[in-house]
């Protein structure tokens, strides 16, 4: 895809997930990346606001120097940044964000074409709290199965850059072995989700969906807790042809 359109188009989700009413993200927070299909993927530069972003905060980084990196994750953070610098495909181009590994290993062995992460203020709020990502390891609902999948990938706390990187790729060929595809959603604890899309609407869909799931969860705590739908009944809709079809005919919407 032509770099500049998918530039545009990246923007465009940035915007959308920085928007102040969602309170997905404020300030600095969260970040996005694109898959450019030939070894390199553009990704959000450091401390650039997603509501904000302009063109200049966009860097478009090479695969194999983040990977590489990946195979000898005990760095200094100044052998980190380094890393950045050398994996910009223009090395004038600001730093991109330390989530770069995040992004890479989502998009590689994720199998996204498209990655948004936020920190959500109402997912955040469960998995800052003593339950973490637990509330979310069953439905309650059927479209968050639609959209956000039928289960979730979920690590720990670690701090971002490199090992948050590795412990997340460790997360993802489990989730992969065990479930026989990869996630939509991954739930970070103490820290926020992400999602893995086709497409920058799928992207968008799922933050949305997540929110309000998050947000359905969070009350029903206040009448007694969840009511949680049927195991075999959530593997039912998530397999459903009509829920297949539905799914589709969202993810193709352009923002």
């Amino acid at each position: 895809m032509n770099e500049a359109n998918l530039g545009r188009r990246l923007l465009e989700l940035a915007h959308e997930l920085g928007r102040e009413e969602r309170r997905l993200a404020i300030l600095g927070e969260g970040n996005v990346s694109a898959d450019c299909g030939d070894g390199t993927f553009l990704v959000k530069a450091s401390g650039c606001e997603l509501r904000t972003l302009e063109p200049g905060g966009v860097t478009r980084v090479r695969m194999e120097p983040v990977f590489a990196a990946l195979e000898q994750p005990k760095k200094t953070q100044a052998e980190v940044r380094a890393v950045l610098e050398a994996a910009r495909v223009d090395a004038n181009a600001k730093l991109p964000s330390v989530e770069t590994f995040l992004h890479a290993i989502c998009l590689r062995e994720g199998g996204a074409k498209w990655v948004g992460h936020t920190h959500t203020v109402s997912v955040l709020s469960i998995l800052a709290s003593k339950l973490g990502a637990e509330p979310f390891r069953r439905h309650v609902f059927p479209d968050a199965i639609v959209v956000c999948g039928r289960h979730v990938a979920v690590v720990p706390y670690v701090d971002p850059g490199i090992e948050l990187a590795v412990t997340l790729r460790a997360e993802l060929r489990r989730f992969k072995e065990e479930h026989g595809t990869a996630p939509k959603v991954i739930l970070m604890v103490n820290h926020g989700p992400v999602a893995l899309g086709q497409s920058e609407r799928e992207v968008l869909n799922i933050m949305l969906m997540l929110d309000k799931w998050a947000s359905v969860l969070t009350g029903t705590y206040a009448l007694g807790g969840p009511q949680y739908l049927d195991e075999a009944l959530s593997d039912v809709i998530d397999k459903r042809p009509d829920e297949d079809y539905r799914r589709r005919q969202i993810e193709q919407r352009v923002l």
